[in-house]
């Protein structure tokens, strides 16, 4: 069960920015697994989607404070076009894919390398989060890159 806003407040010192991500991702038993993790972390999960086209779709209609991405998607779409979109709209992007994309990195703020535990999936949006916030992450997982700091 996901420990509530408050409570996680109560035991941080460190406020959330990140609240709601989007998922996109085009293979369904890690879409599911990536959905579990977040929301048992106590993120709300806005969508999980496979396509380029829902993704951006969502972009334009959806308060979300993280695209979690991969890069390849279902039908062809692609993920860097989904980051680019988000670029666009101040919406930081975290790729979670198997071969981080070179020439991408003006798009996302960092890439965490499949395969990737839930702890270090956790982590990573933890680390994402706390340099938003201007913060020096306090661990990094270790299939997370990180493009900025």
């Amino acid at each position: 069960m996901p420990l509530p806003e408050s409570l996680h407040m109560l035991f941080s010192r460190f406020t959330r920015s990140i609240k709601t991500i989007l998922i996109v991702e085009d293979e369904p038993l890690v879409a599911f697994d990536n959905e579990l993790r977040v929301v048992d972390a106590g993120y709300r999960v806005v969508a999980t989607v496979d396509t380029e086209g829902e993704a951006i779709a969502l972009l334009e209609r959806e308060s979300i404070d993280l695209v979690l991405a991969d890069v390849n998607l279902s039908g062809g779409g692609s993920g860097i076009e989904v980051a680019r979109v988000a670029s666009g709209l101040n919406i930081p992007v975290l790729f979670a894919t198997g071969t981080c994309p070179g020439g991408a990195q003006q798009y996302a703020i960092g890439c965490l390398n499949k395969p990737y535990s839930a702890a270090e999936l956790v982590g990573a949006i933890e680390a994402v989060d706390r340099m938003i916030g201007g913060k020096t992450p306090k661990t990094m997982p270790g299939p997370l890159s990180l493009f900025t700091v």
